[in-house]
C-alpha cells in the first residue's frame, strides 16, 4: 500500500481496533499517539500529518479564514482520506474501525464520516467545526462522541448544537460532553473519549 500521508502507525493486536488519530491545526502525527498507547495500549494506530501547509502549520485542508473552508479542496482532500482508511480497513480485515480527531482532525474526519458512513465503526469529534449543511447520511448503528466548549470562539456552540442534532438524526448513537470553557480539551472530554476508544 502506498502511503500518501506521513504518519506513525502501529499494526492492532488479535481483536483489537485500529485507531485513526487526527490532529489540530499545527499537531503532528505525534499528537494523540502516545494518548491512545495510554488508553487502548492493544490498539492498532494510524496517525497521518495533514498534507496542507498553512503558514508552516499541518491542517487537512485549506481554509480561506477562520471557519471559512474551501470547499472543493475540502472534498478533494475527504475522498483521499477516505480511500487511505478504507486502504488501512482492507489490510486488517475484522478490525473494528474506530476513529477521532480534534479541531481540524475532527473536521476532516467528520467530513469522511459523512461521505463514507461505513469507514468507522466509532467517531470521536472533539471540537469540530461543520459550517456547511450536510447531507443525509446513514449512521445507524455507529456511536458518535461530541464534544465542545460553549465559549469556543473557534467552534460556535449553536454550530456545535446542530451537529449534534444532525448526527442523531441520521441514526447515530450519540454522547456528548460539553463544558463551559473554550477551544481547549479538558478532562472530561478525554475520559469520554477514553470509554469511547475501550468501551
Amino acid at each position: 500500500m502506498t502511503d500518501p500521508y506521513h504518519a506513525r502507525l502501529r499494526a492492532p493486536d488479535p481483536g483489537a481496533p485500529l485507531i485513526f488519530a487526527f490532529h489540530g491545526t499545527g499537531g503532528t502525527e505525534d499528537q494523540f499517539f502516545d494518548l491512545v498507547r495510554q488508553v487502548r495500549p492493544d490498539a492498532g494506530i494510524v496517525s497521518p500529518r495533514g498534507d496542507v501547509s498553512e503558514g508552516g502549520a499541518a491542517r487537512f485542508f485549506r481554509r480561506t479564514g477562520e471557519g471559512v473552508y474551501d470547499m472543493d479542496d475540502l472534498a478533494l482532500r475527504t475522498a483521499r482520506m477516505a480511500g487511505y482508511v478504507a486502504d488501512h480497513k482492507a489490510a486488517h480485515p475484522g478490525a473494528p474501525i474506530y476513529g477521532f480527531g480534534y479541531s481540524n482532525g475532527a473536521n476532516i474526519l467528520a467530513s469522511v464520516m459523512m461521505a463514507r458512513p461505513e469507514l468507522f465503526d466509532r467517531v470521536g469529534l472533539l471540537h469540530p467545526l461543520i459550517p456547511w449543511d450536510p447531507a443525509a447520511a446513514d449512521l445507524t448503528g455507529r456511536r458518535v462522541l461530541i464534544t465542545a466548549g460553549r465559549r469556543d470562539p473557534i467552534c460556535p456552540w449553536p454550530l456545535s448544537e446542530r451537529l449534534i442534532g444532525w448526527t442523531s438524526a441520521q441514526g447515530a448513537e450519540v454522547a456528548t460532553e460539553i463544558h463551559d470553557g473554550g477551544h481547549e480539551i479538558r478532562q472530561g472530554e478525554v475520559a469520554a473519549l477514553a470509554g469511547l476508544l475501550t468501551g
